[in-house]
C-alpha cells in the first residue's frame, strides 16, 4: 500500500484545480511550480480533465500530480493511466477504496464524520481528506476528532481561503489544506499565469508541519 503521508508534506496548500481547456494545463502547472507550489490536485469535473492530466504528466515532471473528484473505479483507473501520481476522493465507499488501494498509488479518501474516519483507519490508512471542511464543522470539528483519534492526519478541503487556512494548519492533526484560491477561474481564463505564481508564492508564509 502506497502511503499518502509524503503527499501531505509537499506544500502547506494543495491547489484544487478545475481546468476547462487542456491548453491551459501546462502553463498553469508551471505557474504554480514557479511560485514554489510543486503539487496539484486536478479535479475530474470536466470532459477534458484526463487530457489535462496527460499534458501535465508529460511536460511538467517536477510537479506532483494528483487526480481529484474520484467517484468510480473507472475514473481511478483512467487517472492513473493518464499519469496521476495520487488519487483524491470527496467521499469513499468500501468498494471504491478497495479499488483505489489496489492501484498502488497514494490515496486520500474523503471523510466527513467520525465513523467514516474510523472505517478508513480500519483499512490501514492514517491520512485522509476532510471534506467539505467548512460546512462539515471546520477547525473546531477537526480539533475534536483529534482528541480520540490523534493518529490521523488530515488535508481539509472545501471553503478554505488564504485567510482561514492558518486556523486549520495550527491544528496538530492537519498537515496541509486544499484550496482553489491559488488558481482563480478568471486568472485561468485570462491566462494570467503571473497572478497564479504570485498567489502560490503567498503560501510560503503559511505554516506546515
Amino acid at each position: 500500500m502506497a502511503s499518502a503521508t509524503s503527499v501531505l508534506h509537499v506544500s502547506p496548500v494543495i491547489p484544487v484545480v478545475t481546468i476547462e481547456e487542456p491548453q491551459h494545463a501546462v502553463p498553469l502547472a508551471r505557474a504554480l511550480a514557479d511560485g514554489g507550489v510543486r503539487i496539484i490536485e486536478l479535479t475530474l469535473r470536466t470532459q477534458s480533465a484526463l487530457e489535462s492530466l496527460k499534458r501535465i504528466a508529460n511536460e511538467v515532471p517536477d510537479i506532483l500530480l494528483g487526480a481529484g473528484t474520484i467517484l468510480t473505479p473507472g475514473q481511478a483507473d483512467a487517472a492513473v493511466a493518464a499519469g496521476a501520481q495520487f488519487l483524491v476522493s470527496p467521499g469513499v465507499t468500501p468498494f471504491l477504496l478497495d479499488h483505489m488501494l489496489d492501484l498502488d498509488v497514494p490515496v486520500l479518501p474523503g471523510v466527513a464524520t467520525v465513523g467514516e474516519v474510523m472505517a478508513v483507519l480500519e483499512r490501514g490508512l492514517d491520512t485522509m481528506k476532510f471534506f467539505p471542511a467548512g460546512p462539515a464543522g471546520g477547525p473546531d470539528y477537526l480539533a475534536a476528532i483529534g482528541a480520540p483519534i490523534p493518529q490521523v492526519q488530515f488535508c481539509p478541503t472545501g471553503g478554505i481561503s488564504l485567510e482561514t487556512a492558518p486556523e486549520y494548519l495550527k491544528l496538530p492533526n492537519v498537515t496541509c489544506v486544499g484550496g482553489s484560491w491559488l488558481t482563480p477561474r478568471s486568472a485561468i481564463e485570462n491566462q494570467d499565469w503571473q497572478q497564479i505564481t504570485a498567489l502560490a508564492q503567498g503560501t510560503a508564509s503559511l505554516k506546515a508541519e
